[in-house]
């Protein structure tokens, strides 16, 4: 898999399906995403094309010529990197006010509160 590349609200929109199923053909991911998008297949076909230029997805044709597509990068790499990417434009990179505004705004419940702290418990052992 390649590194995960920069990637739009839309484009997330489309990875998120692919990566729940995939491969998929254009018009398998219009008849999916239009009920919560309104799209067209000419939208996700221009979503698709950014994507595969990108790396972020990778084409295969069937016998009859089909084109399907399917992830090139994890989705745990995208999240890592939105993350950063967050972190770095919000919070200067600083994970200490980034940590301090999630527990001070965030419903969290005891058993994340416990999870939590053992991660950091395991951060400071590493």
């Amino acid at each position: 898999m390649t590194p995960a590349p920069d990637i739009s609200e839309s484009e997330w929109t489309v990875m998120e399906a692919l990566w729940d199923a995939s491969p998929q053909t254009a018009s398998e991911l219009t008849k999916l995403l239009r009920p919560t998008t309104k799209w067209a297949e000419n939208t996700v076909r221009t979503l698709l094309t950014r994507l595969v230029e990108k790396g972020a997805l990778k084409t295969a044709e069937n016998s009859s010529g089909t084109r399907t597509y399917l992830p090139a990068v994890k989705r745990e790499a995208c999240v890592r990197a939105e993350g950063e990417s967050f972190m770095q434009r919000v919070f200067g990179g600083a994970a200490k006010p980034l940590l301090v505004h999630f527990a001070q705004n965030s419903k969290l419940t005891a058993e994340e509160v416990r999870e939590l702290k053992k991660i950091l418990d395991q951060s400071l052992k590493s």
